[in-house]
């Protein structure tokens, strides 16, 4: 087959399952990350029902489209399994007894201490164009196609059979035809400041990156996430050329940024915490302890988590927070005097460094115009001083408690490192 420098794939997922909504497709989103380690550019991903005619013409657009055609799903032997009969169709060839594809099938249910049925012998049925390829971990094999100056490689769906396929021989095998780029990217994340305004401060840097390296934003939760991806034929000049960028734009957004890749907010406040040798507390009313969960889900958190609690009634915020009667009656539980006792009294209860608090409405009632759903009180104690910040957020509930937990977790970043104004 041809040499080429930019390898475009395909990735067809198929099976009604899918569509459904009954199985969420996370083989296509493992494969595309595995293609892009080895610089295949994924150009479409495609998701079609047990239908023939829908399948034949995704076959014919992926050939249109892709160098590498990658499918799962729809190997079993039953009936409704259509992808091993529509692709002997699509390349005009027949199905036969695949000898060492019946003695594989036969040593795995033999193993398992299983009788071999004639509906599995189907299994070692396969189209007279495919190579065939065993799976060790299950019954359907894979099927290498090179064809029309595309491969085709199906798959399983099962995922850890499909992962076991493209582990041992696919990426292998792509790698043994093509020349591939070298690709190289690094995730610069951000939090506390939204996509528009980021994109406002860069504009000049972004407008001046070297033309082998590609910007894109990525919002998600309260955060956004810079990639920068690099192209070329080294990946440690790549490397050092990505390193150049940010330390040019780091002045700018250093802020703003808490990590690289893939460390989460709370991996990041961990690491803080650790370095510095603090311990933190939360008192958490309409986050309902959803920022301890946050933090404790990291290892290692009893070096630095001393402990949260949940007066979600007023109440409890009085008796076991003591925070005074007349600021809740009087400013109420969503207020800036109310966080700052809950803050201030949380760290002094369990003996932190810093105390954090939230209050608010998460909705969808109990607003009401002075303070509608979504208002949101956070605060922050330490030794020196306090910090708050009035939130107003969404409509929908939970986003409003996931919201609150980023905020909560950025403000101590902030007074952690010094950074607040």
């Amino acid at each position: 087959m041809g040499v080429k420098k930019t390898v475009r794939a395909e990735i067809l997922a198929i099976g009604d399952e899918l569509l459904y909504g009954q199985i969420i497709d996370t083989n296509s989103h493992w494969i595309s990350k595995e293609l892009d380690k080895i610089g295949v550019k994924v150009v479409q991903k495609t998701t079609v029902g047990d239908n023939r005619e829908a399948i034949l013409a995704a076959f014919k657009a992926a050939e249109m489209r892709a160098d590498i055609i990658l499918m799962t799903g729809g190997l079993g032997p039953t009936n409704d399994d259509l992808t091993k009969p529509l692709l002997a169709e699509y390349f005009n060839c027949d199905i036969q007894l695949v000898p060492e594809a019946l003695e594989a099938v036969r040593t795995f249910f033999e193993k398992r201490g299983r009788e071999l049925t004639e509906l599995n012998k189907l299994q070692a049925h396969l189209p007279t164009k495919c190579t065939y390829i065993q799976n060790e971990v299950g019954t359907a094999p894979g099927m290498w196609f090179e064809e029309n100056g595309s491969v085709w490689m199906s798959m399983p769906g099962v995922p850890h059979e499909m992962k076991r396929l493209m582990e041992e021989f696919v990426i292998p095998k792509i790698k043994e035809i093509y020349t591939l780029p070298t690709i190289y990217h690094k995730v610069i994340k951000t939090v506390g400041i939204g996509e528009s305004w980021l994109a406002e401060i860069l504009k000049d840097w972004e407008k001046n990156l070297p033309e082998h390296i590609r910007l894109a934003y990525l919002p998600s939760l309260g955060q956004v996430k810079l990639r920068l991806t690099a192209f070329g034929d080294e990946l440690e000049s790549l490397q050092n050329d990505v390193e150049d960028q940010i330390l040019k734009v780091m002045p700018i957004i250093e802020k703003y940024v808490f990590g690289y890749n893939q460390e989460t907010l709370e991996e990041a406040i961990g690491r803080m915490l650790k370095k510095t040798g603090k311990r933190v507390a939360f008192a958490e009313s309409c986050s309902g302890g959803y920022i301890s969960h946050l933090v404790t889900s990291i290892p290692g958190s009893s070096e630095y988590f001393q402990g949260g609690i949940i007066p979600y009634h007023n109440h409890f915020k009085n008796k076991i927070l003591d925070v005074d009667n007349q600021t809740l009656s009087e400013k109420g539980a969503v207020s800036e005097e109310t966080v700052i006792q809950m803050a201030a009294n949380v760290r002094g209860l369990f003996e932190a460094d810093f105390g954090l608090s939230s209050s608010g409405i998460a909705g969808p009632g109990g607003g009401w115009a002075e303070k509608p759903v979504g208002t949101v009180w956070i605060a922050c104690a330490w030794e020196n001083g306090n910090i708050t910040k009035k939130l107003q957020l969404t409509q929908d509930r939970i986003l409003n408690i996931q919201l609150t937990a980023v905020a909560v977790l950025n403000m101590l970043r902030l007074v952690i490192s010094g950074k607040t104004e």
